[in-house]
């Protein structure tokens, strides 16, 4: 199968986020989901469309579409599933299915689609794999957490004596100040 493309967009085709795996111009994706929308037909229930040149696999999600744009020879079950599992990633990302919050989750989003698919080839991962995958942890990052954890700490001990210094320094000099 050959995803060229997969985006989150609004029942009149606009592009909310859109993520290309293969060399496309931003027209023409622009146009490809621009179209989207004319060539459906509301009275049938099917999950896909086709044109001359691609295939339009796509979900309903309340006020937006899940839209694969595959070639035409693409495996129409894959394509299905790998529709489902795009579906599946937005709302662990997302808070609500709605246009500001894609907006807002936009490059979690796209990662998560890299994760899916590369080079318009599905990957092999799950739901699980992706969120571990999409949450970087190294462990250079916390060993420098822990390292800046513990100057912190250490600063402020080194604050607290030096406020008991001055603090005594004080006294020590009201005391010498009433003799």
């Amino acid at each position: 199968m050959v995803l060229l493309a997969a985006a989150v967009c609004t029942k009149a085709g606009k592009a909310i986020v859109s993520r290309q795996f293969v060399e496309m111009t931003r027209t023409r994706i622009e146009g490809l989901l621009a179209a989207f929308p004319k060539l459906m037909n509301t009275g049938k229930q099917h999950t896909f469309v086709e044109t001359e040149s691609v295939r339009y696999v796509y979900q309903p999600m309340e006020k937006l579409y899940m839209v694969l744009i595959t070639t035409k020879n693409s495996n129409i079950l894959e394509d299905l599933e790998t529709l489902r599992l795009f579906s599946r990633v937005i709302p662990e990302y997302c808070r609500a299915l709605e246009e500001n919050e894609i907006s807002e989750h936009c490059f979690d989003l796209i990662f998560a689609f890299d994760e899916i698919v590369a080079l318009g080839y599905r990957e092999n991962v799950n739901l699980a794999q992706i969120r571990t995958f999409t949450e970087m942890d190294s462990h250079e990052e916390k060993v420098f957490r822990a390292v800046r954890e513990t100057q912190e700490r250490e600063a402020k001990a080194e604050m607290r004596r030096k406020a008991k210094e001055l603090q005594q320094a004080r006294r020590d000099a009201e005391r010498q100040g009433k003799k």
